[in-house]
């Protein structure tokens, strides 16, 4: 019984600190490896790169891979996000990268939910689009 608690005890520790992105998308610790620059934000610019490249893969009839890869991306977005410094993270160029940050989850769970929909899937993959292009403005501007 002990062990059990210690495990299951493990395990919410676990969640709680690295969050469940890593758990339910082992592929996002991938993509922000591969991300990986110089700075925090030079991550988080890269792996806007890499997010345009994947939404584009997500148009047309064969789009299953690409939006796999742009959901996984967004979760590496997600953990990229706190690689910035504290005198960055206290600028109101970081607020309003983490506002854009935020319309962008809303915007990958309406285009998930309808991912099945053509029409659906591009109005929000441009939407997508417009919204990571305005994060790399941003956090280049941070960057300074």
């Amino acid at each position: 019984m002990r062990s059990i608690l210690s495990v299951l005890a493990v395990l919410v520790l676990s969640v709680g600190i690295y969050g469940c992105s890593y758990l339910f998308y082992p592929r996002a610790g991938d993509y922000l490896e591969q991300a990986k620059g110089a700075t925090g934000a030079d991550t988080i610019i890269n792996l806007t790169t890499m997010l345009d490249a994947s939404a584009k893969a997500a148009r047309g009839e064969n789009y299953e891979n690409g939006l796999d890869d742009l959901h996984n991306q967004f979760h590496a977005l997600h953990g990229a996000m706190c690689g910035v410094t504290k005198e960055q993270a206290a600028t109101p160029a970081y607020a309003k990268a983490v506002t854009i940050q935020k319309e962008i989850r809303t915007v990958v769970h309406r285009l998930w939910k309808n991912r099945r929909d053509q029409a659906l899937r591009e109005v929000h993959l441009d939407l997508f689009t417009k919204r990571v292009q305005e994060l790399r403005e941003t956090v280049q501007a941070l960057k300074g």
